[in-house]
């Protein structure tokens, strides 16, 4: 094994080269909230997947396109990813899938992908959808068992299907996921704040108003404290660090000191 801080130009080639996904199946889906970076993380699978040699296959709609089956879980090809790396969203759809939740809703999704030998899954998508995806290959091989009972698939199936790999991108702007510097859609989000508080900025030294700029982040006060740095905001509220008494005295008191300001908080 190569660590990426060792590893040379020569090591990382010879590490491609000798990847292979031959008689393999990957497929990849998005779910939950889409954020910006999703597309181009759809594209590395699908251009990836297929240089190794493996069979890649979209899942339309997240883990309801999984359940539903059909025209849902397509092959993809080469050229079925041009031209979408600076389209925001995400151009395979996602959707919020009650049926995923249940049992039976989850033996149905591994039904379709025995179906397919699909026995690699790329899932980009935020805390719920991984905690899903990990309720899943914890369950895969209880479906498996069950799908054979019902008669549904054979021996050979379950054998050929009998482990499943799954791979999570986190797909959030809230970068509020440990172990990764940034998560798909943060930087984005961050750009767009900048571009708002750049374009308000005017308004408030015109009217010279205190202005407030709430933004995303739930309980990660990353957008909110990177924002304000990069802006030059004179006081933020984020949930890791919440103000001590008597904030409200001395917030007012710092904003009274200047004309023109911006306050942050997430929500």
């Amino acid at each position: 094994a190569y660590s990426p801080d060792t590893r040379s130009a020569p090591d990382t080639r010879k590490f491609f080269e000798n990847l292979s996904g031959a008689g393999k199946s990957i497929a990849v889906l998005t779910s939950g909230g889409d954020a910006q970076g999703m597309n181009a993380a759809v594209r590395a699978v699908v251009r990836m997947g297929i240089y190794v040699g493996a069979k890649v296959y979209f899942i339309h709609e997240g883990y309801q396109g999984m359940v539903d089956g059909g025209d849902n879980i397509k092959e993809a090809k080469w050229e079925s990813v041009s031209s979408m790396l600076q389209v925001g969203g995400t151009v395979i759809g996602s959707a919020r899938c009650k049926d995923f939740r249940t049992h039976e809703g989850r033996l149905k999704a591994a039904h379709n992908l025995v179906q397919r030998d699909i026995t690699n899954l790329c899932v980009i998508g935020g805390d719920g959808s991984l905690t899903g995806a990990n309720l899943f290959r914890e369950e895969w091989s209880s479906l498996l068992d069950e799908l054979l009972q019902q008669g549904l698939i054979d021996e050979e199936a379950a054998q050929r299907n009998s482990e499943l790999h799954i791979v999570g991108m986190v797909g959030s702007i809230d970068n509020d996921f440990c172990g990764t510097d940034m998560t798909i859609g943060t930087d984005s989000a961050l750009h767009r704040i900048i571009e708002v508080v750049d374009a308000i900025m005017t308004t408030a030294q015109s009217h010279q108003r205190t202005f407030v700029l709430e933004v995303m982040g739930r309980h990660c006060g990353y957008l909110a404290l990177v924002s304000a740095l990069a802006c030059g905001a004179d006081w933020v509220f984020i949930p890791e660090m919440p103000p001590e008494d008597g904030w409200e005295d001395n917030m007012c008191q710092k904003l009274s000191e200047v004309t023109n300001t911006c306050t942050h908080f997430p929500f």
